[in-house]
């Protein structure tokens, strides 16, 4: 075989057409060979002698994709000291560009023998782990353009590729639950009919299963486990784990765009998979362990701010140069629109604590290829200080989770919750403001892939995880939810009725708050865990996406609920059907068409009127120049009387009516023109009592309501009732209602 000098860099394996570079970084190495592998199971051993910066490099002429390959790393194994190098292991490339196979948890896959931690493990683990993959960076993107969807206009949908798609009946078996189901017309039409202009997709780096999880018969189905940040998940591959699965990613990214829609990951850069010291040895760990994680004084022990047992050194140079050339790598070859980092304030750790002005962010900023696409946190760690809503820099946006909690505590009837929904429903002025940005920082959520689902949310005062194998005792305990009066599934009509008006209540006030709202998959169809608040390990129809039954061929395909029985039984032995057919059995398919075009009417509603996505902060007063003596915003009491600071205050208040002109809107449109839109009245009536309001004075004189969350057809049927300034309307109990004035 021919060994030529290569280049150290790119990382990684890169082939040309006719060979392949390898490069790879490894300060704490004596010696690294490359091996390649072969489908026998025997493997050639390459040895890579030039070294420049810590990085060894060849290039083999003739190798060619679909290759499969790992390294063996001959150095110092002294934990102790922070030295795990081991050339028993065969590790995978921290850049490959995919990985192929499984890993059986074998012991050969761990530093160290079961029981004897202290014992080193020369086991060969090249049988029982993944191979990297050459691939072919090739690919016709044909006229493909991102769609660069302006915050103000984005409405984002969070997804999981397999929850989303297997259940769906439109696809075809041998795509559902993979990349290729995200470019079948079926979903594709989903999506558009509803309003998204961004999927957010759960991980899709490559992760692996827990060894715990894996000898409990359950799996990460959630995928926050990372071990390769370059490389798609081949169990979301259809086509096969050799390279396919980067073709079939990226043909799912060209369907999507040329609908119109963004592809926006779920990144996990905080830790990897290898765990703690008792964690195995797959890449990083036999690499350069100090090099890549945060180690105690302690060195043999980790540091962890993420509760996964490590965390990436994000002061070292080659973490930061990995995590940017990651980054960089999915925005310009993969061609994604942004991302949503998973637990961000991780990211942000120098030392100890969270440090907004850390050499992460700085990179970020700096760089010509990340910095233009949407960059979203998940703003808080388990660590010390790790809640760090509002304090991101200026090109960032967040998941805001106090939106979510008071919006749940608002609706729920909480005491004391007024004046911080008001800000809430405006834009978080007082999280984002004094920093210079604006309302679209706030990523506006009440549910998520992490906590109840809406339908569970209304459904459950407790959570109910016995599925999970952990008596109940993992996930959030403090929900914010309220069961409406039975605790899950209920017969009751009165309890159902109220239920379907909460979820209501919450997706119309999400689609009329200032910021950019997102969705989580299946809630538009009012999904149940069967209360299952951390459903992380649940990869069966508890999690997955079930389509509603079309009510008639005039309706659209949504189609049936599911594989038949015989397939499901054959894909998922470990499906949880109890909770599921209980919560199917509240909840039918008319329901949950109802609810859908709820959803659909809301979303565009907001996409049809600027007033519900402006780009600045209300000023609470008449905007200079629009010609217009009324104040951009205006807050009142049921009763019509303008809002005091004892009608903030006050314990017991629980209803609002709020005024946005939309003649007064302060920034212009693209071309410097102004904005003008309807006005409209936000009535809303969180009390367990039906309750009067009165229609303000001076703000016009007939206005028309177009949303009664009482009444699901309200939007889809041209609005309700015409009224007129000074008229009395009555809000059923916990119930909001939509004004609108023509312009």
């Amino acid at each position: 075989m021919q060994v030529w000098p290569g280049q150290m860099y790119p990382l990684g394996a890169t082939y040309d057409g006719a060979g392949t570079n390898f490069a790879v970084f490894s300060e704490a190495a004596n010696r690294i060979e490359l091996c390649l592998l072969h489908d026998d199971g025997s493997e050639t051993a390459v040895e890579l002698r030039e070294s420049d910066a810590f990085v060894r490099h060849a290039y083999l002429p003739g190798v060619m994709p679909g290759q499969r390959y790992g390294f063996r790393v001959h150095g110092p194994y002294e934990p102790q000291r922070g030295n795990r190098c081991n050339s028993a292991k065969l590790l995978l490339d921290p850049y490959a560009r995919a990985m192929s196979g499984v890993i059986d948890w074998d012991e050969a896959v761990y530093g160290y023998h079961f029981g004897r931690p202290e014992v080193r493990n020369d086991l060969d683990s090249a049988p029982h782990t993944m191979a990297s993959v050459v691939v072919n960076p090739y690919f016709d993107w044909g006229d493909d353009r991102p769609p660069r969807t302006a915050y103000h206009e984005t409405v984002l949908y969070e997804a999981h590729v397999k929850g989303l798609t297997m259940c769906h009946p439109e696809l075809p078996q041998e795509l559902r639950g993979t990349y290729a189901a995200l470019a079948h017309p079926a979903i594709i039409e989903h999506l558009t009919k509803l309003g998204v202009t961004a999927l957010e997709l759960m991980p899709v780096h490559q992760f692996v299963e827990d060894h715990r999880l894996v000898d409990a018969g359950l799996t990460n189905y959630w995928g926050y486990n990372t071990i390769g940040f370059f490389a798609p998940h081949n169990a979301y591959a259809s086509w096969g784990d050799r390279g396919q699965q980067v073709l079939e990613f990226k043909t799912a990214v060209r369907a999507l765009h040329q609908a119109g829609i963004e592809v926006i990951l779920d990144v996990v850069y905080n830790h990897t998979a290898e765990g703690s010291h008792l964690g195995p040895t797959l890449s990083f760990r036999g690499l350069d362990n100090a090099s890549y994680y945060r180690l105690c004084d302690d060195r043999q022990y980790y540091m962890d701010t993420t509760g996964t047992g490590n965390s990436l050194l994000m002061r070292s140079p080659h973490v930061l140069q990995l995590v940017m050339d990651s980054l960089r790598y999915w925005v310009q070859e993969m061609r994604v629109d942004g991302f949503r980092f998973d637990l961000a304030a991780t990211l942000a750790r120098q030392f100890h604590e969270v440090d907004r002005l850390s050499s992460f962010f700085d990179l970020v900023h700096q760089d010509p290829v990340v910095s233009q696409v949407k960059l979203i946190a998940e703003p808080w760690d388990v660590g010390e200080g790790g809640y760090q809503v509002g304090n991101f820099p200026p090109l960032w946006t967040e998941w805001n989770g106090k939106y979510r909690d008071t919006v749940r505590d608002m609706w729920r009837g909480e005491p004391r919750t007024l004046a911080e929904f008001g800000s809430r429903l405006t834009g978080s002025s007082d999280l984002y403001q004094e920093d210079g940005r604006r309302p679209l920082a706030s990523v506006n959520f009440v549910t998520c892939h992490d906590g109840f689902t809406l339908r569970d949310l209304v459904s459950y005062n407790d959570k109910h995880n016995e599925a999970n194998g952990e008596d109940n005792r993992d996930g959030e305990r403090y929900n914010r939810s309220w069961n409406c009066g039975a605790e899950g599934p209920s017969d009751d009509p009165g309890v159902r009725r109220l239920r379907a008006r909460q979820m209501r209540n919450f997706l119309a006030t999400l689609m009329v708050s200032q910021g950019v709202p997102m969705l989580s998959h299946g809630d538009e169809f009012g999904r149940s865990q069967g209360g299952n608040n951390n459903a992380y390990c649940q990869d069966n129809e508890l999690s997955w996406v079930h389509w509603p039954e079309p009510a008639g061929p005039e309706e659209d395909t949504y189609a049936t609920d599911g594989a038949d029985e015989e397939d499901e039984e054959d894909q998922n032995e470990t499906a949880e059907p109890e909770e599921a057919e209980a919560a199917a059995a509240e909840w039918g398919d008319e329901e949950q068409l109802e609810l859908l075009e709820f959803v659909r009417q809301m979303v565009w509603l907001r996409r049809d009127h600027p007033v519900f996505r402006r780009r600045r902060f209300f000023q609470g007063h008449p905007i200079e120049g629009t010609h217009d003596e009324l104040s951009d915003i205006a807050w009142f009491t049921a009763g019509g009387r303008e809002m005091g600071p004892r009608d903030w205050q006050s314990a017991h208040a629980k209803s609002l009516t709020v005024f946005l002109n939309g003649s007064s809107i302060s920034e212009p449109g693209p071309r410097g023109e102004p904005v003008t839109d309807d006005s409209f009245l936000l009535m809303f009536n969180a009390h367990d009592q039906e309750k009067e309001f009165t229609v303000p004075e001076h703000l016009g004189r007939q206005w028309q309501v177009v949303v009664d969350t009482d009444r699901p057809r309200t939007v889809a049927d041209g609005g309700g009732a015409k009224v007129k300034a000074g008229d009395r309307l009555t809000l059923t109990d916990r119930s909001m209602l939509v004004l609108q004035r023509p312009a």
